[in-house]
């Protein structure tokens, strides 16, 4: 978790000016706020995330207590299909993820009603994601979002607009439950041969096969 420090500093002529810090690590942040207060000439400390939230000192250390026994260095993996056929979509993904030192991947799938493409399939892959890390717990932490859609990455990233309604609203959804939980992407394209698990589960979807897993990793996992 990345934050900026905005440190309420105190000039020898008791004049203040706010000071703005760059992108750091949440732990390094406290570690500097405490040199900050040894100046004497602190006035307040507050800690800004990526999503805009402000926590006090003591908020931020709360949290980063709490992030320490939920999921975190999550990596999700989404796919999506369509059968023309039968108007049917099924949607994959894979998280991985730490928790209280123990490395874990979460597998998952779903057929889906009401979608009318692939492209649309896998709108509806990254929302199924989305819902999978709100289970989790995943709460006010970076994520890496993988997935061979190059256009719903790139969409969601801000690189590439998105000029059709429909997809639009998918979005709009997407972006919000991010908000809510306050999650900070990373979006990473990449080939359908390194997204085979969660094309599998789409698949797999597709056939009625509907799967929801969680296991432990081994080192070599």
């Amino acid at each position: 978790m990345d934050v900026q420090i905005h440190w309420t500093y105190i000039t020898p002529k008791k004049q203040e000016t706010v000071l703005v810090s760059d992108w750091i690590d949440a732990q390094e942040s406290l570690r500097l706020a405490d040199d900050f207060e040894k100046t004497g000439r602190t006035k307040a400390l507050e800690f800004v995330d990526r999503n805009g939230t402000a926590w006090s000192k003591k908020e931020l250390e709360k949290l980063l207590k709490e992030i320490e026994s939920e999921p975190h260095d999550v990596v999700a993996y989404f796919d999506g299909g369509f059968d023309h056929e039968t108007a049917q979509g099924g949607v994959g993904a894979v998280v991985y993820y730490k928790q209280n030192d123990h490395r874990y991947r979460l597998r998952a799938n779903r057929q889906l009603g009401e979608i009318k493409s692939n492209n649309e399939a896998e709108y509806a892959a990254f929302w199924f994601v989305m819902q999978l890390l709100e289970e989790l717990g995943v709460r006010h932490l970076p994520v890496t979002f993988r997935g061979d859609s190059h256009v719903v990455l790139k969409q969601l990233s801000g690189d590439w607009p998105c000029l059709e309604d429909d997809y639009n609203a998918w979005l709009d959804r997407i972006e919000a439950k991010m908000r809510d939980l306050g999650i900070q992407p990373a979006y990473e394209p990449i080939s359908r041969k390194q997204n085979k698990e969660a094309d599998s589960l789409a698949r797999q979807a597709l056939d009625g096969q509907l799967i929801t897993s969680r296991m432990e990793l081994t080192e070599k996992g």
